[in-house]
């Protein structure tokens, strides 16, 4: 197996809360340096396109927004084999691609041990390059709960650190 860890957030940034996996991938670019074995990928919603960074990974962090019937903020913890029950295809562009393509690597043989970070959005659907209330509130949450994703599947706290001032 790889040793390798890839963050890959996904969405649409002009889609309100659907632009949350790729504000999370900033926020931990901004705020945090991570070992040369971790690669944070903004993968918007590059759909089919992202199969070769998914292959390329041993370990894979996926961070979306979820479609779960909870409460606008909920974040959840989804193993790969979880997921299509999880996330319906249609509930955003880039969710069928996501799927499809994880689908097509399992298929090959070579998808990657991966676990989803995601969050219950406000709304997906308006034209808007703001997340809403409710999710730029966990924005925070979600970030530390990816945080301790990658800390865990690292191995050690040394695989990430805080930038001063951050």
């Amino acid at each position: 197996m790889k040793s390798n860890l890839t963050v890959l957030g996904v969405g649409n940034i002009l889609y309100s809360d659907d632009g949350v996996g790729v504000r999370v991938i900033e926020k931990l670019r901004e705020e945090y340096r991570f070992s040369d074995n971790i690669t944070l990928v903004d993968g918007g919603v590059q759909g089919l396109n992202l199969m070769d960074i998914i292959l390329d990974a041993g370990r894979l962090i996926v961070v979306d927004t979820v479609l779960n019937n909870g409460q606008p903020g909920d974040i959840y913890r989804i193993i790969h084999e979880q997921a299509h029950g999880r996330l319906p295809a249609g509930n955003a562009l880039h969710q069928a691609d996501l799927i499809e393509t994880l689908t097509f690597c399992t298929l090959l043989g070579q998808v990657p041990d991966t676990t989803i970070i995601g969050i219950e959005p406000k709304d997906y659907t308006t034209f808007s390059d703001q997340l809403t209330p409710p999710i730029q509130d966990r924005l925070a949450d979600l970030t530390q709960k990816v945080l301790e994703e990658i800390v865990n599947q690292a191995g050690a706290d040394e695989a990430v650190t805080q930038i001063s001032g951050s």
